[in-house]
C-alpha cells in the first residue's frame, strides 16, 4: 500500500466504501485502513473486493470484502447487516460506486450535419436512452440508495461524515459523454441537498471532484490499443497546467482532511477539486 501523507486517528471508526474494488476507491479504502478505521471494501465484483481488503489485511489493517449492488436496495440491506454484525455501525459512508458506459458516449466531440449519413459514428441523435439511464442511476441513484441505508445508523454518531466522489464534469461537462457529465453534475447537487438536509444532526456531507485520472473505465478514451496516447490525451495534457494525470495517491491528502472531524468540522456541502490546475486555466 502506498504511503499516506499525514495520518488521522480513525480507531474505532467504521467506513464504508461503495466502488472500493477501483482504482481510486481501492485507494480510498487503503487511506482510511492506515489510520486505523475498520473498513468495509464493498464492490459489486465480490472478488474485486477480495484483493483490496486482502491487501488491506496483509499489511495490519482491518477491513471486509462485501458484495453490493447499489443500485438494489436489498443488496444494500444485505451488506449493512454483515457490516454492522462484523464491524459495527457505519461511521464514514464513502460513495464512490460510479462510471460512464460507451452507450452514453458519442463517437465524435461535436456534431456535423455529415455525420447523419455515417452509420458507423454515434451522434447525440443515436444515443440510447437506456444507456443514458444506466450511467445517471449507477453514479446518482448509486449514491442515494447507499446514503438511505446507512446515514440511518449514522444520526447521533460523533464525527459521522459521507463524502461523495463527483467528478469535474460537474462544474463543465466535457464533450463526448454527456450522461457521465450530467449525473456527476447531480452528484454535487445533492451533495449540497444532503449536507443541508443533516446538518442539524451531527452528519456532514461533502464530496471530492477528481480531474483527470487514468482508471480502466477511461483508458480506451486516453490511450491508443497499442498504448500510445490519443489525441484526446493531448487535449487534457495541454489543459492541465501540471501536465500529468492524477494519481490515486493525489486524492488522499483530501479524503484525509474531509474525513477528519477535527480539521473540517466546520466544512459540509463542499466539492473540493482534485484537478492539477485543470479549472483554472483558460487555455490561453
Amino acid at each position: 500500500m502506498s504511503k499516506i501523507p499525514f495520518t488521522i486517528d480513525l480507531k474505532g471508526k467504521t467506513a464504508v466504501i461503495t466502488g472500493a474494488g477501483g482504482v481510486l476507491c481501492s485507494g480510498f479504502a487503503e487511506a482510511l485502513a492506515q489510520c486505523g478505521a475498520k473498513v468495509a471494501v464493498t464492490d459489486r465484483s465480490l472478488e474485486a473486493a477480495r484483493v483490496v481488503a486482502e491487501r488491506i489485511n496483509s499489511a495490519g489493517g482491518i477491513a471486509l470484502p462485501v458484495a453490493i449492488n447499489v443500485l438494489e436496495r436489498e443488496s444494500i440491506e444485505s451488506a449493512r447487516e454483515l457490516i454492522n454484525r462484523e464491524f459495527g455501525l457505519c461511521d464514514i459512508l464513502l460513495n464512490g460506486a460510479g462510471g460512464n458506459n460507451p452507450k452514453g458516449t458519442t463517437t465524435n466531440e461535436t456534431f456535423k450535419v455529415e455525420d447523419l449519413d455515417n452509420k458507423e459514428l454515434v451522434t447525440f441523435f443515436d444515443l440510447d436512452p437506456d444507456g443514458i439511464r444506466f450511467v445517471f442511476d449507477l453514479n446518482f441513484i448509486g449514491t442515494l440508495l447507499p446514503t438511505q441505508v446507512f446515514a440511518k445508523d449514522m444520526v447521533g454518531r460523533e464525527g459521522a461524515t459521507i463524502i461523495n466522489v463527483s467528478s469535474m464534469n460537474a462544474f463543465r461537462p466535457l464533450t463526448k459523454i454527456p450522461a457521465y457529465s450530467a449525473a456527476k453534475a447531480a452528484v454535487t447537487n445533492f451533495t449540497q441537498w444532503l449536507a443541508v438536509h443533516f446538518a442539524e444532526e451531527g452528519i456532514r456531507v461533502n464530496a471530492i471532484a477528481p480531474g483527470f485520472f487514468a482508471t480502466a473505465q477511461n483508458r480506451s478514451l486516453l490511450y491508443n490499443a497499442d498504448g500510445t496516447p490519443t489525441q484526446r490525451t493531448h487535449k487534457i495534457l495541454a489543459h492541465t497546467p501540471m501536465n500529468r494525470f492524477g494519481i490515486p495517491d493525489d486524492l488522499t491528502g483530501t479524503l484525509l482532511w474531509l474525513t477528519d472531524s477535527k480539521a473540517s468540522g466546520f466544512v459540509t456541502g463542499v466539492t473540493v477539486p482534485v484537478d492539477g490546475g485543470f479549472a483554472a486555466y483558460s487555455g490561453v
